[in-house]
Order: C-alpha cells, then structure tokens, then sequence
C-alpha cells in the first residue's frame, strides 16, 4: 500500500502536465488515469463494529441542573416563550374537528385555498388538507396563541398545487372516503361503502375528462397518507408554509378587530 500511496504522489506532482496531456488525448486520459484511481481505492481499509457498548442514563428532575447552560439558553427561551405566548386570534367558542367533516377542518381548508389564490395567483379549484396532519381535536374558545397553533399544525408543510385530470380527482376522493372523510373546500362529496359519490367542484358535477387546479399539503402531494395516485403527478411550490400562513390570515382578522367564526358545512356526509 505504501508504494502505491507514493506512486499517487508522484502522479500529483506531474498533474499540469497530465492534465495538457488529457486535453489532447482523451483516449489515453481514460486508459492510463482510471487504473490509477482503482488502485488508490482499492487501499482503503473498511471496518465494521464488532460489538456495540452503551451505558443508560434516565433523566429526571432530580438531576442537577447546568447554571451555565441555563443561562446561556436564556435569552434564547424566553425568546420563544414570549413570542409562543402571542394572542394571534380570539374564538367565541370551541372549534373541533370532526370526521367525516367538522369546523376545524372547513375552517383550515377554506385557509388553505384563500392562501394558495393569493400565493399562486391563479384560478384554484379546490383545497384538500390530509386528516392526520391536523394534530388537536379542537381549538378553545378565547384567546388563540402562536403556541397553540403550532401544536394544531407542528409540521413544516407547504402549499403546492397539482393539476388532477378528473379521473384522477375522482380515484384520490375515493381515497379520501376510504379514509372516513378529510377537510376540503370548494368540493362537496357523499360517502358510500368507501367510495366518493355526487362529487361536485364548486356545485359544478365532476368531470371526469375535465382538469382541476388543487391545493395540498406538498406531503399528501407527494404520496403521503397512502395518496399513490398523485406521487408522479407534477407539482407547483412556491415555498410558503402552510403554518405561516394560517397564521397571518388569522391574525389579519384580529388586526380587523374580528374573531374566527367556524361551524360544520357538511361538506363530506355520508349518503342515506
């Protein structure tokens, strides 16, 4: 291995003039330099662990506390609890998610779609949000925080649009009635035996060789939530997270003096 190291050596020192050489063969280039890098790799030494050690330590209130580690974090802390602490937006009562619709969900849905006009500027169909991504049950009455909505949507998901042929649209709220019913605006559908039924696009009857504009959590657009029929289907993303602007639309109505008023549409029911 040491001469092959020292050989490699050499092979730098002469490197300009290899390179003048390269430019005007390429053939030789491939021949006579690709053999040397083989060689070089082949030196390398790979290990694998024989046995794995580790000691168990539980963390408990009991423990001493780091001063300086605490101090040091401070600033950072007080930082973020001040800013989690903020009243973003004010309910007059409790708004709770539901299945196979509830208020929350019209209400983060209708969010979404306002937000992806906005921030695409063009004509959009419809809004789809996954049920699972919303991570509380409800939202209390009164005083609404940052922290409190960061809990409602903890992820970093954002707003992307796809172009769903109808049959596609139809396959994917099938999917969604399989799943007992997720948040949607400007769509209104009935569930029976697990498959989407009298769907209408903005009171418009689907069609099934028409082209609609969706807004989606860019998880569920990518395949997410067992959604494989949109995995290979393109996607417009123009980076704003979903959080963000739920945030800004609902403090806008409290900049407005107004509270966040949400009840059940009935936008997905299941058929009698």
């Amino acid at each position: 291995m040491g001469e092959k190291i020292m050989y490699f050596g050499l092979y730098l020192l002469y490197l300009p003039r290899l390179l003048n050489q390269i430019l005007m063969q390429r053939t030789r280039f491939i021949s006579f330099f690709l053999p040397l890098v083989f060689a070089f790799l082949s030196c390398h030494t790979s290990y694998q662990s024989q046995s794995v050690k580790f000691d168990q330590h539980k963390i408990t209130p009991i423990k001493k506390q780091d001063e300086k580690i605490i101090a040091f974090l401070r600033p950072y802390t007080d930082s973020v609890n001040k800013s989690m602490n903020d009243v973003i937006v004010v309910s007059d009562k409790v708004i709770e998610k539901g299945q196979p619709d509830g208020a929350l969900g019209d209400l983060l849905a209708d969010i979404m779609l306002a937000s992806a006009r906005r921030i695409f500027n063009t004509h959009v169909d419809a809004a789809i949000l996954n049920d699972g991504g919303i991570r509380m049950s409800w939202l209390p009455a009164g005083n609404i925080t940052r922290g409190r909505l960061f809990e409602l949507m903890p992820f970093d998901n954002m707003i992307v649009l796809q172009k769903l042929p109808g049959n596609v649209l139809q396959s994917f709220l099938d999917h969604i009635a399989s799943k007992k019913g997720w948040p949607v605006s400007g769509i209104t559908m009935q569930i029976k035996d697990a498959n989407a039924i009298d769907v209408k696009i903005n009171g418009v009857p689907l069609d099934m060789a028409a082209m609609y504009t969706i807004a989606l959590p860019d998880y569920v657009a990518g395949g997410g939530d067992d959604a494989a029929m949109l995995r290979n289907i393109p996607q417009q993303n123009n980076g704003y997270i979903f959080r963000d602007e739920m945030i800004a639309y609902l403090s806008g109505l409290n900049k407005q003096g107004l509270k966040v008023n949400a009840t059940t549409e009935n936008r997905v029911s299941y058929a009698k």
